[in-house]
């Protein structure tokens, strides 16, 4: 019934500064055809403290069967359904039961151009969280990452059709500062010199990580306040 992320919304409260940071800190292409967009923040969202943020939405071919499966195990609407896109797709958006907020869209979309190469989900359950998307969305677990300093196993997944893993879930939300959401990772060839670009025009970083598998990764917060992920991959790959 469902697949992966087939769009990623930047919802903020400046929408041309955000985006001329993207485009000019880390080179995200905005253009017609891009599986990204910046909208406004919504005034309900702000009311509900709602920060600046990345909502990722996941492709589905029966939206009114899958937001009944949701809500059943838990999930949250947010807001009315269906929400129309500016494409006409229906959608909708959603808290899952450990509170990352995530959106369905029935879409026949292909994702073969998608720009997010990693999907991290933080989450105070990782079992739960694990049960909903897999049995959901039909993904599959592809092995695990032990990363001890961060609440050690980092649950990697595949979607359907992915000869490789796309994300990772971990108890991460149980960290000091750290909500439950889903981080995503844009891919770079030259992480030090898009990680100077970043805090050069106004974002923010933590220090670099190199991962088991030779991949280095740095998360970090636009000048706006919106978490996002950026991915070196292994020389090689």
């Amino acid at each position: 019934m469902g697949n992966g992320f087939c769009r990623y919304d930047l919802r903020t409260t400046e929408t041309e500064a955000a985006r001329a940071f993207y485009v000019e800190a880390i080179g995200l292409d905005f253009e017609d055809g891009s599986t990204l967009r910046v909208w406004p923040l919504h005034e309900q969202a702000r009311a509900r403290g709602a920060p600046a943020h990345w909502l990722g939405q996941i492709a589905v071919t029966d939206l009114e069967t899958t937001l009944r499966e949701l809500i059943g195990r838990g999930s949250q609407l947010l807001g009315p359904s269906p929400l129309r896109g500016d494409d006409n797709e229906a959608f909708a958006i959603l808290r899952d039961p450990c509170e990352a907020v995530v959106a369905v869209r029935q879409t026949l979309r292909d994702k073969s151009s998608e720009p997010v190469v990693w999907h991290q989900l933080h989450t105070r359950d990782l079992e739960r969280s694990w049960a909903l998307y897999a049995e959901i969305f039909g993904w599959s677990h592809a092995g695990a990452i032990d990363l001890s300093e961060l609440a050690g196993e980092h649950r990697t997944f595949r979607w359907k059709g992915a000869g490789k893993p796309v994300g990772s879930m971990a108890n991460t939300a149980r960290l000091p500062g750290v909500h439950p959401h889903w981080l995503f990772h844009f891919p770079v060839s030259d992480l030090e010199s898009t990680l100077a670009n970043v805090s050069a025009r106004g974002g923010r970083a933590l220090p670099p990580m190199l991962l088991p598998n030779g991949d280095r990764v740095a998360a970090c917060e636009d000048p706006q306040g919106a978490a996002f992920g950026l991915l070196q991959p292994a020389a090689g790959d």
